[in-house]
């Protein structure tokens, strides 16, 4: 089937193109339009989720949101790019009560395969129009060694990107009026890599900008519409499938953990999570930690670090948690079974650092969680965990950092330079190492945002480039 020019326009958010365009819409549209694109998240060597969410509109109204619309969708897939004998999932109600979002898991999918996919959608199935063709790539799993590629980005600053500066300083104000319309840089420059997946390691969004702070469910609903409605993001998503992660921001706001009563409370800002990002089926309580077989070679975590974390404030020893016993069983266990030459943890925020002397809520602050982490780097050791890599978000500024015990951690730093700053060098006196245990080969001598890019193969190679997409640095495990 041929999509239309109308259908491709549809999909496309309006603020790429100055408005009263030719290519303007029309609010309300009976069949509504797919404002921020479509994801596909979580996908394994059998199975994957769709997402997409039905709006009003393509730019962002006066208010700066971007309003939903009551409709159905459902998701035309299969292994051929022209669509001749797709299946299609079942068509879905997209209301207000999951923020007009719909999703669909695919299951019993064959390994290292190529599905296409596109949206079909409108106000009832009668009337429903598809949108443009997405795709993605099934994992190898266990059987084959396929070289993998992976980006991994984190501290997307909305308001920072286009508008500078708020309270403390920020990095360079690098964002043309062009960025500003078409969203982050590093999506573009991402994009260019081919990438076989992308991970967001939190932070995706900030409920607590100073310019806006979000507290209510509408609030925190427009921090993801306004973010995912970007032209760049759009168009990389429409082929990197992603794994998701949350850290304070996207959770509550700056440093929280579970304790007190200030707005958004914390199962808020768990279910508001859930629902925005494909990362367990619609309706499921799984757990969001979990871990990926990807190759023969590698196999990936992604931890929860919010979920389940004791106070900030307690004083630190064996009581005191980030993960929560259950999880931290479970991430022993996983990896003494795994026989992937390459496990790569990915947690939200640092186990290795250094990091302010100040911070309390990570497990490399002395005052923090320094306890699991000692415990856990002891036990990698006493059990001979090899070639055991992390890489982490939250930090601002990208860093190869290597634990006494060998391990090695990776900062991807913040993904746009507005929101990056100056990293804390081991040994010094303002940080979390002050008797400088840690080597540090790499740390971002300029404030930039950025990514990291993983090639696994025979040899795990870790590079870390700037917003625009220059290699900045690059280590081989």
């Amino acid at each position: 089937m041929t999509i239309s020019r109308r259908s491709v326009l549809k999909c496309l958010p309006l603020l790429a193109w100055p408005r009263g365009s030719i290519f303007s819409a029309e609010p309300g549209s009976p069949s509504g339009f797919l404002g921020q694109g479509s994801l596909c998240g979580e996908v394994t060597d059998a199975s994957a989720l769709l997402q997409t969410r039905l709006t009003a509109a393509t730019q962002l109204d006066a208010s700066g949101d971007l309003p939903g619309v009551v409709g159905v969708a459902c998701f035309e897939w299969g292994v051929r790019e022209d669509f001749r004998a797709a299946q299609r999932t079942p068509f879905q109600p997209a209301t207000d009560r999951h923020d007009f979002i719909v999703r669909a898991e695919l299951t019993g999918l064959q390994p290292h395969t190529t599905y296409h996919y596109r949206v079909v959608y409108g106000h009832t199935e009668s009337a429903a129009q598809t949108g443009p063709a997405g795709s993605f790539k099934t994992l190898a799993g266990p059987a084959h060694d396929t070289p993998t590629r992976f980006v991994v980005g984190s501290c997307m600053n909305y308001n920072k990107f286009l508008h500078g500066r708020q309270g403390k300083a920020g990095g360079p104000l690098t964002a043309t009026e062009t960025d500003k319309r078409l969203g982050f840089p590093a999506f573009a420059a991402m994009l260019k890599l081919r990438p076989d997946f992308f991970v967001g390691t939190g932070d995706i969004v900030y409920y607590d900008n100073p310019m806006r702070v979000a507290k209510t469910v509408p609030q925190l609903r427009q921090c993801w519409h306004e973010q995912f409605r970007f032209p760049r993001l759009i168009e990389f998503f429409r082929t990197v499938p992603t794994y998701w992660s949350k850290d304070d921001h996207d959770f509550r706001y700056n440093e929280s953990d579970n304790t007190t009563e200030e707005l958004p409370l914390p199962q808020t800002g768990i279910d508001l999570f859930r629902e925005q990002l494909p990362i367990v089926a619609a309706g499921s309580a799984r757990p969001t930690y979990r871990t990926h077989r990807v190759s023969r070679n590698l196999q990936i975590w992604l931890t929860e670090n919010r979920d389940y974390r004791s106070p900030n404030e307690m004083a630190d020893g064996p009581r005191k948690s980030i993960w929560g016993a259950e999880q931290r069983a479970w991430l022993r266990a996983t990896l003494q079974a795994s026989d992937a030459r390459w496990k790569i943890l990915i947690s939200p925020t640092p186990m290795v650092g250094p990091d302010d002397l100040a911070k309390i809520d990570n497990h490399a602050d002395i005052r923090g969680f320094r306890h699991e982490a000692d415990a856990f780097f002891a036990w990698v050791q006493e059990n001979r965990i090899g070639h055991l890599t992390i890489v982490c978000g939250d930090r601002h500024w990208q860093y190869h950092s290597i634990h006494p015990s060998g391990v090695a951690e990776f900062g991807c730093g913040a993904l746009n330079d507005e929101n990056a700053r100056l990293g804390i060098a081991p040994g010094a006196k303002h940080g979390s190492d002050p008797e400088g245990r840690i080597r540090q080969p790499y740390s971002s001598p300029t404030p930039n945002g950025g990514f990291l890019l993983l090639t696994a193969g025979e040899r795990l190679t870790i590079e870390h480039f700037d917003s625009r997409g220059k290699r900045l640095s690059s280590a081989v495990q």
